[in-house]
C-alpha cells in the first residue's frame, strides 16, 4: 500500500475560505439592507445574509475553539488541527 502525501498546508487550512464567505454574507447583508432601505423595508434577502453571517461567525468560532482545544491536548478535541497553526 502506498504513502498518500498529506495536503500542503495552502490547501488543507479552512480558514480563508470560511473568513471569505462569512464575509461575502456581510457584503450582501449590506448591500440588500441599503437597497431594501431605499424602497421602503427590509426583505427575506437581506435576513437570510445577516443570518448566513451570522452563522459562519459562530462556525468559525467553534472551529478556533476547536483548534485551541486540539493544541491543548483536549480528550474531546478533533484531531490533525494543530498542525495547521504553525
Amino acid at each position: 500500500m502506498q504513502h498518500v502525501p498529506s495536503l500542503p498546508r495552502k490547501l488543507a487550512d479552512p480558514t480563508p475560505v470560511v473568513l471569505t464567505g462569512t464575509l461575502l454574507w456581510f457584503t450582501a447583508c449590506l448591500v440588500f439592507g441599503i437597497t431594501s432601505g431605499l424602497s421602503g423595508g427590509v426583505d427575506i434577502r437581506f435576513w437570510t445574509c445577516l443570518i448566513g453571517g451570522i452563522l459562519g461567525s459562530l462556525g468559525y468560532g467553534v472551529f478556533r475553539w476547536q483548534r485551541s482545544a486540539a493544541r491543548r491536548g483536549s480528550r474531546g478535541a478533533w484531531q490533525g488541527l494543530s498542525g495547521l497553526d504553525g
